[in-house]
């Protein structure tokens, strides 16, 4: 059990947690949730011990191991694969023991370890987790440091998932996963063996791995049951009740303040006129709901244009002549709302820089209007921004010649106040930074949207009001996210880029996923991807699956031999058969005719003996497994 009572905690002369209360059950897998700013991630370093609270305490079990997600990117000549491993502390002490230990009781202490904890499956479970988030079999023997600093990120998620602590604290873990890999994350914590407390502004995250939601609110800690779509639809009851009740004792009130001043100065009343005055020092005054400082977008409408408005015509696209996609046809009028599917590195960033102008095509034609005016959301573009420099300032060097009241007025269309828009960039928040690129990339009123992963530094609500505000837009939108929750209530059509190509989908985000889920292959994975080797009642359910599987093998051998035969005679018959339906073999040597016809028979009399064997050999496996699982059945009855 994680307890938390009574915390506190101030940073810079600001409470962030005013006397909190939380208690998570172990095996829980819990979402924390709070507008950007509220303290989220300084919880989740409370948590694991790496700052001191300044009231209250936390407890939890002596035995747990905390598995927390860093800022900083492995890095290094190791393989993926060793980078993961070398994430597991206690796995490379025992195999650099094992290879200097040289009494005999030491290496079989440590070989007894290393079996209890897998350790030779560990290279696999590895593989596993990096294939997961999206590094193929070559990718996992390259040297770390080859990777960019967001892939070189999966990987200190990937050792951090491979560790499988008993408390896992993950803070915004898809930021860096495509949508691919964080539909496979989410399979993945779902059947997460240990306690789980995830910070993500994700909601299909929050709602599919979730089972309850921790919200940090003006601070103090509240938990719901549930995912995100219940929890928001229990705080907004809450809220309402809470606004019944306020309005209900600012009523009584009044009604009370209303009785004293008319009876306090009548000596027959002046008692009952004192006692109403202590009845309303004892009264606490319900506090009005919370501005939750709601965030709104609005973008421009643009002046019409005839369509189309762009289109590509059997284009190549790529870099140094050499094509990441080919043959692509494309088709943008001013209603549509197009989001690309596909994994990272298939080409979706590519495309989309053609279409801002940033690529000119290796192939094929591009036709646009010679008005087409586009907007260009890409998604290290924050890291371009003037650190020195203010809204107003940066936004007056697009509009030279706009008056300062318009400035100020197109930046408040992204939430931006007086005083935040005179704020230097290098001080804004993450999110205010994303919303500054929006208002930078309207400026200019444009026709096409064109976002990569828009909302990385985005929290719900304003990922809600991004929602609303692409859905009010008057032009036409292209869209590559990780965010299933964006792109289901903003795109109209989707386009997979895969295999370079970028065609149209048939279909809707749940086939994708469908889609995805089975080119993965991951039956039966979900059981097996959390595990955490050492824990001992997980050790004796693989030992016990383990000796199974022994006693199974050689059964199981025998069926595959025989499906293999049977497969091979088969084959063979069909062979035999259109040999001997040739017209020529009755005119040639009867000699031909008669080894065929023998060898025909032959075949089909084992054919028939391999078929009777594999129905013997499928009813033995049959009763096997059934024996095996009501053997495990009863142990489990076993007090």
């Amino acid at each position: 059990m994680l307890r938390l009572e009574k915390l506190t905690y101030r940073i810079g002369g600001r409470v962030l947690l005013d006397g909190a209360d939380a208690a998570i059950a172990p095996g829980h897998r819990v979402g924390l949730v709070g507008r950007n700013g509220t303290g989220k991630t300084t919880l989740l370093r409370l948590i694991c011990g790496e700052i001191e609270p300044d009231g209250g305490r936390i407890e939890l079990p002596a035995r747990w191991r905390i598995g927390v997600t860093r800022q900083e990117a492995p890095d290094g000549p190791q393989n993926l694969i060793d980078t993961v491993l070398a994430g597991d502390a206690e796995l490379v002490r025992l195999h650099r023991e094992a290879e200097t230990a040289a009494d005999a009781h030491d290496i079989a202490a440590i070989h007894e370890r290393l079996g209890a904890i897998d350790a030779h499956s560990a290279p696999a479970r590895a593989a596993r987790i990096l294939k997961g988030l999206g590094f193929d079999d070559a990718a996992q023997l390259r040297p770390c440091r080859e990777f960019s600093g967001g892939m070189r990120m999966r990987v200190a998620l990937a050792a951090l998932l491979f560790l499988a602590p008993d408390l896992l604290l993950l803070d915004e873990p898809t930021n860096h996963l495509d949508l691919e890999a964080s539909l496979w994350l989410q399979e993945f914590l779902r059947g997460y063996p240990g306690t789980l407390i995830v910070v993500s502004h994700d909601r299909e995250v929050l709602n599919r791995v979730a089972e309850e939601i921790l919200s940090l609110e003006g601070g103090k800690l509240t938990l719901y049951t549930g995912g995100y779509d219940r929890f928001e639809e229990a705080r907004r009851m809450r809220s309402e009740q809470d606004e019944k009740q306020r309005q209900r004792q600012q009523t009584e009130r009044a009604r009370i303040r209303a009785f004293v001043d008319r009876f306090r100065y009548k000596a027959s009343k002046a008692r009952q006129a004192q006692s109403r005055l202590k009845m309303l020092e004892r009264m606490k005054p319900i506090a009005e709901a919370r501005d939750d400082g709601s965030i709104s977008f609005d973008f421009p409408d643009p002046d019409p244009l005839p369509p189309p408005l762009l289109r590509l015509d059997r284009t190549d696209i790529g870099y140094d002549g050499k094509p990441v996609l080919r043959g692509v046809d494309l088709r943008l009028d001013a209603d549509d709302r197009i989001a690309l599917l596909g994994a990272n590195g298939n080409g979706k960033s590519t495309l989309v820089k053609l279409l801002a102008g940033r690529l000119k095509p290796l192939a094929g034609e591009m036709r646009r209007s010679d008005k087409l005016r586009i907007g260009y959301f890409a998604q290290h573009q924050a890291d371009e921004l003037d650190l020195a420099a203010t809204p107003v300032i940066a936004l007056a060097r697009l509009r030279p010649h706009d008056a300062d009241v318009r400035l100020r007025g197109h930046l408040g269309r992204f939430g931006f106040s007086q005083e935040r828009a005179d704020t230097r960039i290098a001080d804004l928040s993450g999110g205010e930074k994303a919303r500054l690129l929006f208002a930078l990339m309207t400026v200019h009123r444009p026709h096409l949207l064109l976002l990569d992963e828009p909302t990385n530094h985005l929290d719900i609500v304003s990922r809600q009001a991004l929602i609303e505000a692409l859905n009010a837009f008057a032009g036409a939108v292209v869209l590559v996210s990780h965010d299933p929750h964006l792109i289901e209530l903003t795109a109209d059509r989707l386009w997979l880029v895969d295999g370079g190509q970028a065609k149209p989908f048939d279909g809707d985000l749940d086939d994708y996923r469908t889609r995805v889920t089975a080119m993965a292959g991951r039956t039966g994975e979900r059981s097996e991807a959390g595990q955490r080797p050492g824990a001992s009642g997980r050790r004796d359910g693989r030992r016990e699956a383990a000796e199974k599987r022994a006693a199974l093998a050689p059964l199981k051998k025998q069926l595959t031999d025989t499906e293999a035969e049977i497969d091979r005679l088969t084959a063979e018959r069909q062979r035999l058969a259109a040999a001997l339906a040739e017209p020529e073999l009755y005119n040639g040597e009867s000699r031909r005719l008669l080894d065929l016809q023998k060898r025909l028979a032959e075949v089909e009399r084992r054919l028939t003996a391999c078929e009777t064997a594999w129905f013997d050999l499928h009813a033995a496996w049959d009763a096997a497994k059934e024996a095996s699982a009501a053997g495990g059945s009863r142990r489990s009855l076993d007090p």
